[in-house]
């Protein structure tokens, strides 16, 4: 039996921001077999993922993000542009993004933590290798890290 995060009194929300319906498949598998309990909400482009970070229509009921999953090769808005986005929006700067994608080459790496990405990861190919892929996200952002609460207020020094 899935357990509720203790720290969060409820199952952790993840946006998944995937174009390919096969990687966002194993995704939902691999979260299936998780410890924590996890509601995965999965949208196809960078346009849907801000109209469901900023609950415009159709996701005007949309929970908020504990953790984003998000590859940089997406149609209609780039994954870059979603994470500067998310970055500079005083409202989602602290959802933390987790960049999981297929490229290695170091410019898209050196781009995505210069735009305040919290994580690179480089998507494997093999199923097995995705699953322990997703274990170690779930071991690490959902059992040792702290995510941020909803509730906190931001505060100015």
């Amino acid at each position: 039996m899935k357990k509720n995060d203790p720290r969060l009194g409820r199952p952790v929300e993840i946006l998944l921001v995937e174009d390919s319906p096969s990687d966002a498949d194993l995704s939902v598998e691999a979260f299936g077999s998780s410890k924590v309990a996890t509601h995965l909400n999965i949208v196809t482009d960078g346009e849907q993922a801000m109209k469901f970070l900023r609950k415009k229509e159709p996701y005007a009921k949309a929970p908020r993000p504990d953790l984003i999953l998000l590859d940089l090769n997406l149609p209609r808005k780039d994954g870059r542009e979603v994470l500067a986005e998310i970055k500079t929006d005083v409202m989602l700067r602290t959802i933390p993004v987790i960049v999981m994608t297929t490229s290695p080459a170091d410019r898209d790496v050196w781009k995505a933590y210069d735009l305040h990405a919290n994580c690179y990861i480089i998507k494997p190919l093999d199923f097995r290798q995705f699953v322990e892929l997703i274990k170690g996200i779930e071991a690490f952002w959902l059992t040792l890290a702290r995510l941020p609460p909803h509730e906190a207020k931001l505060t100015v020094s």
